[in-house]
């Protein structure tokens, strides 16, 4: 079977639970590449025993951070290149998808739609997920965030890719399932959070108008305070999340809780400045 022209890109820190599954999946692509910050556990002797190539980025608290990073000296052999986590799983229908749409000349990028799983339980309400995660590599890279001085976090979690004309969407979804358990869930929330308390003091000084249509909601309700409550309602009423059982309820209150943390950073921070 000839390969799909596509590098996909896996960015890992100490993901010897969910590596296998998801590069189990991306065989039929040419060309595969994890890019690792140090793992301690057996991340990188996965990664190399399944076929994959592998980088190590040691991030020095400056840009780029790893995705970018992997844009500029990566050797990728691919134009299109496809970022995906550990715990993004592709399905044979979105590969097939993305075969074709990707022929395309039109395009210059794709979103990506995410089936969602919590606690090992598929769900199918609340808000969906999805970013663009599939662009040529000469016509996109994630955004640039003055962060030197307070971020943490060596890969772009919240950044999202700048893509120079059009961007199509792949209808067939990708599973997002973390294997880790929930207390890494909340430690890995509370490390974003700090992070997006941050981000959000940073853009009350400065304005960002390559914000996309949904950061400019969420960072509009941070700072009326109304967030938490807002989203809870939505998720979990509004989008059906009660549906899902008490997985529903769980995400709709720990992603509440989650804004909730940010708010309540914001002023921690404000007040240790004042």
């Amino acid at each position: 079977m000839n390969k799909i022209p596509i590098t996909v890109v896996v960015s890992v820190k100490n993901e010897a639970l969910n590596l296998p599954s998801c590069l189990d999946k991306l065989k039929r692509f040419d060309q595969i590449v994890v890019v690792d910050s140090g793992s301690t556990d057996d991340t990188t002797t996965i990664a190399a025993e399944m076929g994959a190539e592998v980088l190590q980025f040691q991030w020095n608290g400056k840009f780029p951070k790893k995705r970018n990073w992997t844009l500029q000296n990566g050797d990728l052999r691919h134009e299109w290149i496809l970022f995906l986590d550990a715990d993004e799983f592709v399905t044979e229908e979105f590969v097939n998808e993305v075969a074709i749409k990707t022929l395309d000349p039109n395009y210059n990028g794709f979103t990506i739609q995410f089936e969602n799983y919590f606690m090992g339980r598929k769900l199918k309400y609340g808000y969906g997920f999805q970013k663009s995660a599939l662009f040529k590599k000469s016509k996109g890279a994630y955004e640039k965030i003055e962060e030197d001085l307070w971020s943490h976090l060596d890969m772009e979690v919240h950044e999202h890719p700048i893509i120079e004309g059009k961007v199509g969407v792949i209808k067939s979804k990708v599973v997002h399932k973390d294997f880790k358990n929930l207390e890494h869930y909340i430690a890995k929330h509370n490390a974003y959070s700090s992070w997006e308390a941050q981000r959000y003091l940073q853009l009350k000084k400065s304005k960002n108008e390559l914000l996309s249509f949904n950061q400019k909601i969420k960072y509009g309700l941070l700072n009326t305070g109304l967030l938490p409550a807002v989203y809870f309602i939505g998720a979990y009423f509004l989008k059906l999340g009660f549906l899902d059982g008490k997985e529903g309820f769980y995400l709709a209150r720990f992603k509440s809780h989650y804004f909730f943390q940010i708010q309540t950073k914001v002023n921690s921070i404000k007040n240790n400045i004042n």
